[in-house]
C-alpha cells in the first residue's frame, strides 16, 4: 500500500466504520490561482446579470475521471494506478478559453468554461479512467470533455448570450503538472453545494508516490 493511500484510509475512517464504505471521488486537474483569478475577475462584473447557481471560485476545477462509488478496498489499486498513468506524462501547457453548455445553450442545466490542451489532456484522462476501470472501480458520466463548471440549474435554461460572452475569453497560458485525486461530500458546502476535499496529489513525469494534500 502506497504511504499516501495508507495514511488516507487512517484520517478518513472513524472508530467503528466499516473498512468497505463506498466514497464518492473524482481525479481533477485544479488549475493554478493565476488562471482561476483571471477567471474570476472576468465574471465577477457579470454574474449579478444572471440569477445563476453559480459553483464557488475555489471549487473550479477540470474533472478527468468521476467515480460515484469507490469501495475503501480498492484505493490502494486506484492510487497506484494513477500515479503509474501519471508517470508516463509529462507537463503540458494549457488555458481556460470559450465556454458552452450542457446538453446545449438553448435548454441548459450546466454552463461551462472551455480549455485548450490538445491531445495531451484527452489522453490523460483516459489513462485515468482506464486505470479505475483495472482497479475495478467504475467511471461515471459521459465521453471526455475537457471543461470548467461556472453554473448549474434545477431546470433547463435559456444561456445562448452567456456563451457567446464566454466565447470571448481567453485565459492565462498554465502548466499541468499534476493530477488529484479528490472526495466529493454532497451537501456539506455553502448553500448546500458539494464539499470537496483533496485525498493526494500526483505530480506529473516522476516516478515518486503522491502528494498527501490533507
Amino acid at each position: 500500500m502506497s504511504p499516501a493511500c495508507q495514511q488516507r484510509k487512517s484520517i478518513a475512517l472513524a472508530p467503528g466504520v466499516v473498512d468497505d464504505d463506498d466514497v464518492r471521488m473524482f481525479v481533477a486537474v485544479v488549475p493554478p490561482d493565476e488562471a482561476l483569478d483571471d477567471l474570476d475577475e472576468f465574471l465577477d462584473v457579470r454574474r449579478a446579470a444572471a440569477d445563476f447557481r453559480w459553483s464557488a471560485r475555489e471549487q473550479w476545477h477540470l474533472t478527468l475521471g468521476f467515480f460515484a462509488e469507490v469501495r475503501e478496498r480498492r484505493l490502494d489499486e486506484l492510487v497506484g494506478g494513477l500515479e503509474r498513468v501519471a508517470a508516463r506524462r509529462t507537463v503540458f501547457a494549457t488555458r481556460i478559453l470559450g465556454g458552452g453548455a450542457f446538453p446545449d445553450a438553448a435548454g441548459a442545466k450546466v454552463l461551462w468554461a472551455g480549455v485548450d490542451a490538445g491531445d495531451d489532456l484527452s489522453r490523460l484522462a483516459r489513462g485515468v479512467r482506464g486505470a479505475a476501470n483495472t482497479a475495478g472501480v467504475r467511471v461515471d458520466g459521459a465521453r471526455f470533455r475537457p471543461h470548467v463548471t461556472l453554473a448549474r440549474f434545477g431546470r433547463p435554461r435559456e444561456v445562448t448570450r452567456w456563451v457567446r460572452v464566454l466565447d470571448s475569453y481567453r485565459g492565462p497560458e498554465w502548466e499541468v503538472s499534476e493530477i488529484a485525486l479528490i472526495e466529493s461530500h454532497l451537501g456539506e458546502g455553502p448553500r448546500r453545494s458539494p464539499r470537496y476535499e483533496t485525498v493526494v496529489t500526483i505530480p506529473l513525469g516522476a516516478l515518486t508516490g503522491g502528494r498527501l494534500g490533507w
